[in-house]
């Protein structure tokens, strides 16, 4: 009987298949741009096995980060409560990933982000759509100030990822959490909600 071709069907090897399909995919077109259909086709599978094995877009980009935790289950507890307080709540939570059994394989991510450009692609798309999106979707401001806000953000939290988890730099690396909440959350908190200054010509 002749060999029947088509797409590949379930077997041990297609969800790291679709699984490799998704990394090219979200480092190449960003998660965006990247989808289901596209990956599936890359893995030679039907989009149906995709979410058979992965669910949602969403779940698919984790897996294929290697994430150690899933954000949406912990915005809720960030944008809970007053907006004059958001700031602190959401480098509490980071800090709290990072001090755990999790924050291993993210100090792993961090590093490899640093000399590897693949890498850096994932882990911005991943900073930008499953965190900082979903925490700034919940801020009553200009739309067209999200990006920059944002970008304000990140450069707080991976700094302090960077300085207190990978450099080790004293007395961060050490220091409390709550300490660095007190300290870091203020200037977070102007990010995400203070005025921001207009831009000069040609700064954007």
């Amino acid at each position: 009987m002749a060999r029947r071709t088509g797409r590949r069907p379930g077997n041990p090897g297609t969800r790291e298949a679709i699984l490799d399909a998704a990394r090219a995919a979200f480092a190449d077109r960003g998660f965006d741009a990247a989808s289901i259909r596209a990956i599936a086709t890359t893995a030679g599978v039907d989009p149906a096995l995709v979410h058979h094995y992965f669910g949602s877009k969403d779940q698919l980009f984790l897996a294929a980060m290697e994430a150690p935790v899933d954000p949406r289950a912990l915005i809720p507890q960030i944008v809970a409560g007053d907006r004059d307080g958001l700031g602190e709540r959401l480098v509490r939570m980071f800090l709290t990933v990072w001090d755990s059994p999790a924050g291993t394989a993210g100090v792993a991510l961090l590093r490899s982000a640093v000399s590897n450009e693949w890498t850096a692609r994932l882990l911005r798309d991943f900073v930008v759509t499953q965190v900082l999106r979903r925490v700034l979707d919940h801020l009553d401001v200009d739309p067209a100030e999200l990006p920059l806000r944002g970008s304000l953000v990140a450069t707080q939290l991976i700094g302090l990822a960077m300085m207190r988890y990978v450099i080790r730099l004293e007395p961060v690396a050490s220091a409390g959490p709550e300490t660095l909440v007190a300290m870091v959350g203020p200037t977070v908190q102007r990010y995400l909600t203070a005025p921001l200054p207009a831009l000069r010509d040609g700064a954007a």
